[in-house]
């Protein structure tokens, strides 16, 4: 059956049908790469905004040092919460900047200090690379926890699209490796299967803005380096490749319900509940992938970002003050 795009205009909320007409079969290739490296430059909200910091940690065994971007916004208290991030791309693309307004605004409502890590990307730096990266500014965040004014115990991890992805797998190294607990993680339609778009077809109707079929398998291909969806993947990965998901932290995940990775997370919470892991699952109908990002008035996505906002607030510990960013 062939799915025209004005028939799935339908099910897309009326708030995001402008943008899903301008998006429908897009997605990232090889070629688009160059581009969505260098996406238009963006400038901090000015104070009294929190303010963003830059430093670099060393990394991993032999690894380049990573850069992180740090935003306080709890006016040095002491025995914060932190929160470290990790951006989305697709695995392949992205930045610190490119998230620094939104994790402004959730220093703030979260009242937490916000750590971003500048991972390597791929296809350049393949699994586990920027697992490492990643690992290695938890751990820098657990180890200065006194001097950066943090409670050890309020360390939280998360992420959108491939940082979601990225935030499930640090969860699984860390419950691995035992060195550094996790409050929780926060995955924003976290990519978590290689499998999806490519071993298995995702519905008709998900999938077909923003993010597709095709820049999944590309995206994924990128960070196992090989091509995805076979019969095996590198332990830890391929989150939803985990056989065993007991011990992890309690868990949001919030998706689309026109998403690629709909199917994905939702599996994924439920294993997490049979697990018995504390997991919260919102789906948000009518929206496909990034759809907060790239259209943060329409109604569905400030009511997805406060729900958002108020479980991660939950996750550190802190009372939700019931704001949106």
């Amino acid at each position: 059956m062939i799915v025209e795009p004005g028939d799935l205009l339908e099910l897309v909320d009326p708030d995001l049908r402008a943008l899903a007409a301008q998006s429908y079969g897009s997605g990232l290739t090889v070629e688009t790469l160059p581009a969505a490296r260098t996406p238009p430059a963006t400038l901090p909200a000015p104070a009294p905004a929190p303010q963003p910091a830059f430093r670099r940690i060393p990394g991993a065994g032999d690894a380049p040092d990573v850069r992180l971007m740090v935003i306080d916004g709890t006016g040095g208290r002491e025995g914060r919460p932190a929160y470290v991030y990790m951006h989305g791309g697709g695995f392949v693309a992205g930045s610190l900047e490119g998230s620094t307004l939104m994790l402004q605004a959730v220093s703030a409502a979260c009242r937490c200090l916000v750590v971003s890590v500048d991972y390597r990307l791929a296809p350049e730096t393949p699994f586990p690379g920027a697992l490492e990266d990643n690992f290695a500014a938890l751990r820098w965040v657990y180890d200065n926890a006194a001097s950066l004014g943090v409670d050890r115990a309020r360390i939280a991890i998360g992420g959108g699209s491939a940082g979601g992805g990225h935030a499930a797998m640090l969860a699984l190294a860390a419950r691995r490796r035992g060195e550094v607990p996790i409050c929780h993680q926060h995955l924003i339609y976290p990519m978590l299967d290689d499998r999806t778009g490519s071993s298995r077809e995702p519905s008709e109707q998900v999938g077909r803005y923003i993010w597709t079929s095709q820049a999944n398998r590309f995206g994924w291909g990128a960070l196992l380096g090989h091509p995805p969806g076979g019969a095996t993947a590198a332990e830890g990965a391929v989150p939803a490749r985990e056989e065993d998901l007991r011990g992890l932290p309690p868990t949001f995940i919030g998706v689309g319900g026109l998403d690629l990775f709909i199917d994905e997370n939702i599996e994924y919470a439920q294993r997490l509940i049979a697990a018995g892991v504390r997991t919260e699952l919102l789906v948000a109908p009518g929206a496909f992938h990034g759809f907060d990002v790239f259209a943060p008035q329409a109604g569905v996505s400030v009511r997805f970002r406060a729900a958002s906002l108020a479980a991660l607030s939950r996750g550190l510990g802190v009372a939700d003050e019931g704001t949106a960013a």
